[in-house]
């Protein structure tokens, strides 16, 4: 049999000195098959390179987006002299026909060729799960790497070795590359941004700050709440260079292009998670924001400044200090963000901010009542939860009762936060359930307690973290002041249907009924002319 192509598929981050030498002994005849026959491949042979993931950027598992990969392999076979086609594949979970669907995107996008068969084209892969995917469609498959007999530490060094020594600083990555790979990874300062991904503490290998969120839940509550929140702070912007740094999928920022007040204002969207601003940028794709003017970046605010100094006029966020305070240094964190945000504002310019509360004395002991009637109060004292797929979690926390609920948080919170929680239980004869608590505590846990979707990923986060005062100090030794319209409010929403119905708060001394405190805040912090 005579090959006519052969099919390279890999993420394709790096291309190394040994692969094209490799594909070019394979077309030219020199490979052996096992039986140490040479195998035979067409003079006019090309070699077509899939990449794989090419939707998928700015992570550990890839840290270049499609296009770079799809110009660095254009560059090398250019280069090298390798007769090449690239098509891009899109990321999918994990899935037993992967190899199916990169073969028909292959034929779906050089529709000007014959599509890849076993009859005349041979896979070129060295990952063993993914080349018996091929073989399972009856392709041969050569191993590239894995091809070559000899002791184990005398193997070649992969494309994802490269990006893992330049991670760690080792300068051997040079050695092992493909000479056009250093010269594009040097002229796209790839070394620095792979450095920082593979630095940063607090995303995962995806882009993520956790991998417990259901993000279609996630980003649709943002995205039915942004008439609420641009009409809170819509009109406290200030037109010119505005930023919403924790865009989600630009659901705020659709509202702000959409108001004449900014129709010439430049707007940028700021996020750490991939899949959000994933949807963040098909929505521009397909004419969503009534300002072209609109740019997204993909960002850990806990790393350091997200736009140049003194370079905006309004910051706007909503709902993001309170995942500041928890997946960073608690309040430290909070302070260096303030700190970031008055350096890339100007003189003169505002920071809206909108988020979850603390009450004004998370310290003081309550008594808190829960029902024992609404679900399932379990014997046991928790369930382990992290081995559940995510709808089992869901299923789970919302069978349990309120009180249920309440033993399961005291289980949950604390680890996956890291902020104690402790609640007493003390002794009553009514079938309700009483514990005496900080009212900081009570109230992390009523406002967390009905997330049943995402009961991890919310239980990692601290609802309550700061007070009003506190919010106070940190914007002033920032360097803002605090417009008078700033202030901390109770959600009666939430006080009627979500505490009220289920629970009661009561003073630990006296026995006294007490209010529900407030649970969020609207801050207005202005950056001053002088």
């Amino acid at each position: 049999m005579t090959y006519s192509e052969v099919l390279f598929p890999g993420r394709h981050h790096a291309v190394t000195a040994f692969q094209v030498e490799y594909l070019h002994r394979l077309l030219a005849g020199e490979v052996t098959d096992a039986s140490d026959q040479p195998i035979a491949v067409a003079d006019d042979a090309v070699v077509i390179w899939p990449v794989t993931s090419a939707n998928h950027a700015w992570t550990r598992r890839n840290p270049l987006p499609g296009h770079r990969r799809e110009a660095l392999v254009e560059r090398v076979s250019v280069a090298s002299g390798l007769p090449s086609l690239v098509v891009p594949v899109p990321d999918v979970p994990q899935h037993p026909r992967f190899a199916e669907l990169v073969v028909t995107t292959v034929a779906t996008a050089l529709g000007h060729r014959p599509a890849p068969s076993p009859e005349h084209t041979l896979v070129a892969c060295s990952t063993p799960a993914v080349a018996a995917s091929y073989r399972a469609l009856g392709f041969a498959v050569v191993g590239v790497e894995d091809a070559v007999e000899t002791a184990p530490e005398d193997q070649p060094a992969r494309p994802w070795e490269v990006v893992q020594r330049l991670a760690e600083g080792d300068a051997s990555w040079r050695l092992i590359a493909h000479p056009e790979t250093v010269a594009f990874y040097e002229r796209y300062d790839v070394p620095r941004l792979v450095a920082d991904l593979f630095a940063d503490p607090v995303v995962s290998s995806e882009g993520d700050l956790t991998t417990t969120r259901d993000y279609r839940t996630y980003a649709a509550s943002f995205e039915t709440a942004s008439d609420r929140k641009f009409e809170q702070v819509g009109p406290l912007l200030e037109p010119g260079r505005v930023v919403d740094v924790g865009c989600a999928t630009g659901g705020l920022l659709e509202r702000i292009a959409a108001d004449p007040r900014f129709a010439e204002s430049d707007l940028f969207g700021v996020d750490i998670a991939r899949p959000l601003l994933d949807e963040a940028e098909h929505k521009k794709a397909t004419g969503v924001f009534a300002n072209p003017n609109i740019w997204f970046v993909r960002a850990n605010i806990l790393s350091g400044p997200v736009m140049p100094a003194a370079s905006i006029d309004s910051t706007v966020t909503v709902a993001l200090t309170h995942e500041v305070f928890s997946y960073g240094a608690g309040r430290a964190d909070v302070e260096a963000f303030a700190r970031r945000v008055h350096e890339h504002t100007r003189i003169g310019g505002v920071w809206v901010n909108s988020d979850v509360l603390g009450p004004d004395e998370p310290d003081r002991l309550v008594r808190l009542t829960l029902r024992t009637d609404d679900g399932v109060t379990p014997v046991e004292p928790h369930r382990e939860l992290d081995d559940l797929a995510p709808a089992e979690v869901a299923a789970y926390v919302e069978c349990l009762s309120t009180a249920g609920r309440l033993v399961q948080f005291a289980h949950d919170f604390p680890r996956l936060s890291g902020t104690a929680f402790a609640a007493e239980r003390l002794p009553t004869d009514d079938g309700t359930a009483t514990y005496q608590l900080r009212l900081g505590d009570a109230m992390e846990f009523l406002t967390t307690k009905d997330y049943a979707d995402n009961w991890l990923s919310e239980c990692h986060e601290s609802f309550c973290g700061l007070s009003f005062a506190d919010w106070r100090t940190v914007l002033t030794d920032a360097g803002f002041t605090l417009d008078p319209t700033s202030a901390a409010w109770r959600n009666e929403w939430l006080a009627e249907h979500r505490f009220s119905p289920v629970a009661e708060l009561a003073d630990a001394g006296t026995g006294a009924p007490l209010p529900w405190p407030v649970t969020h805040v609207l801050t207005v912090a202005r950056r001053p002319l002088g």
